[in-house]
């Protein structure tokens, strides 16, 4: 008894590290009239009463425990964009993971920000509720005594931009389910808010960062603030280069913070959201307010950049600093990432076609459909017919689409090369949960093995969610250190509902705690994983 007891001990103690500290949220979720776009009216979903959410406020390897009250009519899932969810994708909070909290229950979650630092969000994860709102910004400290390159600034700022429809989400999913594309989103959300209906105000002479997110459903936005320019400094948990930019492309999915000096005569100026890439741009605006501002915003909306070329040179241009350190106090470039050999290339090609006449979007052929049980409950209960490691190919095999609930198997501590193959007309936007990967290489045209001589193997930026340029591909290398169940998604939000995801399945047949924590004794169980028991 004394062995077992002390073992219990060792396990506990292994799990969460005594010394981080714990911070609690205790959020309800619930339908609310929000009015985003022109005062007119819709249902939103609001956490605590709020749209977008409440910023969650942490520091590197702090414990988050949030309990989440599903008072929605529906199953509501939320996700967590870019943590990384080290050894534990049991509370990833996507369906392939999680079981959802239904009608009137709560589930809580327990993270960590292991190891990280940076700007991410959060957002509902199923069905077609993120077209609704319960969104919010997630903001990862340093902690104290680790440097961080540049001095603190003045204000923090957290901006969600995003597209947004006037139509209610269940319509917008029902048109998807009927097999038809969506129109066109109505307009550009900063903060929840349409043109000039957020205001944020400056100090003459004082820098201030601004972490800005792009929780939109589908396009590329340009960023931009009138007569002022935009020092980047992170990107998803990675500290850049200081790189001073007039306007920013963020695609759909991404975070990038960067410094504003307040260094202009002390008026109010335009902060611009627009939409790349789209033959109708959609612009709003926000208010820059100086807090001694002499006039009101006045002048033209200042115009946001149009070619595609122009956006794959800033791409390249975005590089990880190598001698600042990351969440630790050793520099990020102390992993040499370019010295390490590819185990595995995985060419991975987008499509979309018609499937029993209705339209569905895949990757390598393949239309994703969800299972009936989340497939981690069934990796661990080995639940047999859920999923079959496999069903999805390292290349594009150019048969017709189909359906399947694919997952590719993968082996922990691999080093993998994925390239993202694009042949379609619009700009891609992927992410991986689980990781962050280097982004080693995009250009355009067909990838080659003679596209490797271009690749950066010396300071590429490491992130969670890369673009992938129309008629263009994408490299990343990936270290698999991280065991788990981990979607692969499009964060083209009706092209992942119709299908363009699958999951990452990294697997280490040793089945130890120091790879994989145990499924959380509170998990929800639901499929064919229902009336089990998690452990005691």
């Amino acid at each position: 008894m004394l062995l077992k007891f002390l073992a219990a001990v060792v396990l506990v103690l292994g799990l969460v590290s005594a010394e981080d500290p714990y911070r609690y949220f205790d959020w309800n979720v619930t339908y609310g009239d929000i009015y985003p776009l022109g005062g007119a009216r819709q249902q939103g979903i609001l956490i605590n009463g709020q749209f977008p959410g409440p910023e969650i406020y942490s520091v590197t390897n702090d414990n988050l425990i949030i309990n989440v009250h599903n008072s929605l009519p529906e199953p509501f899932l939320i996700s967590w964009n870019g943590v990384q969810q080290r050894r534990n994708s049991y509370q990833d909070g996507v369906y392939g993971t999680t079981c959802p909290i239904p009608p009137g229950k709560n589930f809580t979650f327990t993270l960590q920000v292991k190891d990280q630092i940076g700007s991410f969000y959060y957002f509902p994860s199923l069905a077609f509720q993120k077209a609704a709102g319960g969104f919010g910004a997630i903001k990862i400290l340093s902690r104290p005594r680790i440097p961080v390159p540049f001095p603190e600034p003045a204000g923090d700022y957290s901006i969600l931009i995003g597209d947004w429809y006037k139509t209610d989400h269940k319509v917008l999913k029902a048109i998807l389910d009927r097999g038809h594309r969506l129109p066109f989103p109505d307009g550009v959300l900063i903060n929840g808010r349409g043109p000039s209906g957020t205001t944020f105000t400056f100090e003459q002479g004082k820098t201030y960062r601004l972490r800005i997110s792009n929780v939109g459903l589908q396009n590329s936005l340009n960023f931009r603030i009138q007569g002022h320019t935009l020092k980047l400094v992170e990107v998803e948990g990675t500290h850049t280069l200081q790189t001073t930019y007039e306007s920013l492309d963020i695609h759909v999915g991404q975070s990038y913070s960067v410094l504003v000096t307040a260094d202009q005569a002390p008026q109010d100026y335009y902060i611009v959201v627009s939409t790349r890439f789209t033959s109708k741009v959609l612009t709003s605006t926000a208010i820059f307010h100086y807090g001694n501002s002499a006039r009101q915003v006045s002048g033209p909306i200042p115009g946001g950049p149009t070619q595609t070329g122009w956006s794959l040179s800033q791409a390249r241009s975005i590089r990880t600093n190598l001698t600042a350190s990351g969440p630790r106090p050793n520099p990020q470039g102390s992993y040499h990432y370019g010295l390490v050999n590819v185990s595995r290339t995985i060419m991975l090609q987008s499509s979309a076609a018609q499937v029993s006449g209705k339209q569905r979007y895949a990757v390598n052929s393949v239309s994703f459909i969800p299972a009936d049980t989340p497939l981690k409950l069934a990796d661990y209960f080995k639940i047999d017919g859920v999923f079959k490691v496999g069903s999805i190919s390292d290349y594009p095999t150019h048969q017709n689409m189909y359906l399947d609930t694919s997952v590719m198997g993968a082996d922990f501590r691999a080093f993998v090369e994925i390239v993202f193959e694009n042949k379609e007309n619009i700009v891609q936007s992927f992410h991986l949960d689980g990781y962050s990967f280097w982004v080693v290489g995009m250009d355009g045209g067909k990838w080659t093995p003679a596209s490797r001589n271009e690749y950066n193997l010396r300071d590429a930026v490491s992130r969670s969610t890369t673009q992938v340029y129309p008629k263009s591909w994408t490299a990343i290398y990936i270290a698999l250190d991280n065991v788990g169940m981990w979607n692969v998604r499009s964060e083209f939000w009706a092209r992942q509902y119709l299908g363009q995801q699958f999951y990452l399945r990294v697997y280490s047949p040793v089945e130890s705690t120091r790879d994989e924590y145990p499924i959380p004794r509170n998990a929800l169980l639901c499929g064919r994983a229902a009336g089990r028991t998690t452990r005691p």
